[in-house]
């Protein structure tokens, strides 16, 4: 299992250069089987990283633009009536991949931004009243544009809590900047990598970090961090339930990228800010998408919860 996991990150690392950090949150997403979002400026590697990780998989990668006049049926398919069969056919939409790239998913509406909260919460799409199941596994990146920028929409409070991490990519340092014009990754590695592991082995390991033990003490910390939160001054919103089950889960991703069958306290709280950041809504009219002053809120809270030995 670790050989797989390394040789994973090592053929994302030759296309993706330079951020290990991004690339290790992106696969404690995948093995937790949750969806990943990315906020960061244009231009920095958000669609290279969500290829990569795709290509190196096997995986079905589907892109979706998502524009202002963008519908629901667009991302989720539609009924079409078949006149030879005398009856409506469903054409399935781009949702059904294996990993979903929603790129600019603030600059589409809030409706048809809430059509993939079924799709994200239960791996299932209802069209006309049917239930079509999506294929497993099924993960959705998606990245947004800061929302000082133009044409941007807030996401809504349980659009962002569907994601099971937030996080940013940032500006490369010089030297790997210098390695990407000269190799320009995007046009060349890109196009001819190669999975290092198919979708069975992916559902393995997902299974695997499921049976990741977590022991009673760590649980009863991830508990006491979702109540101060709640109990916080700071925050009009503390960590639903939702969200301490997902700090849980990265926690045992964690455990199972390092190689252990056991979470540690560290596990949670290397997991603190891009899995409960975009769950709290800051006190005094801040915008949700300040994901830096809730961790500045969450590493006061931190300093009032023990942690286990």
């Amino acid at each position: 299992m670790n050989d797989a996991i390394a040789g994973l990150r090592e053929n994302i690392a030759s296309v993706f250069m330079g951020n290990p950090k991004a690339i290790d949150r992106a696969l404690r997403t995948m093995l937790a089987g949750g969806h990943l979002l990315i906020e960061d400026v244009p231009g920095v590697g958000k669609t290279v990283l969500a290829g990569a990780i795709a290509r190196s998989i096997r995986a079905r990668l589907s892109r979706v633009q998502m524009t202002p006049d963008l519908l629901p049926s667009d991302i989720l398919g539609v009924s079409v009536y078949d006149r030879e069969r005398a009856d409506f056919t469903f054409k399935p939409g781009p949702i059904f991949a294996n990993i979903v790239l929603a790129d600019e998913i603030n600059r589409t509406t809030p409706r048809t931004q809430t059509a993939l909260l079924e799709a994200m919460s239960e791996g299932t799409v209802t069209i006309d009243g049917t239930s079509h199941p999506l294929p497993a596994p099924f993960m959705v990146i998606a990245t947004q544009n800061p929302y000082d920028f133009e044409g941007t929409y807030l996401l809504p409070e349980n659009q962002l809590d569907r994601f099971l991490m937030r996080t940013r990519l940032g500006y490369p340092d010089a030297n790997t900047e210098v390695r990407v014009l000269e190799s320009r990754p995007a046009a060349t590695t890109l196009p001819k990598l190669q999975p290092v592991m198919d979708l069975s082995m992916l559902s393995d390991l997902q299974q695997h970090t499921n049976a990741v033990r977590v022991d009673v003490k760590i649980l009863e910390y991830v508990v006491a961090i979702a109540n101060a939160t709640r109990r916080s001054p700071d925050l009009r919103l503390g960590l639903s339930p939702r969200g301490a089950l997902a700090l849980t889960q990265a926690a045992r991703a964690t455990a199972m990228i390092d190689g252990r069958d056991y979470a540690i306290p560290e596990d949670v709280l290397d997991n603190i800010a891009p899995v409960v950041s975009h769950r709290l809504i800051v006190r005094g009219g801040l915008e949700q998408s300040d994901g830096r002053e809730a961790e500045r809120v969450l590493e006061r809270i931190l300093q009032t919860v023990e942690a286990p030995a």
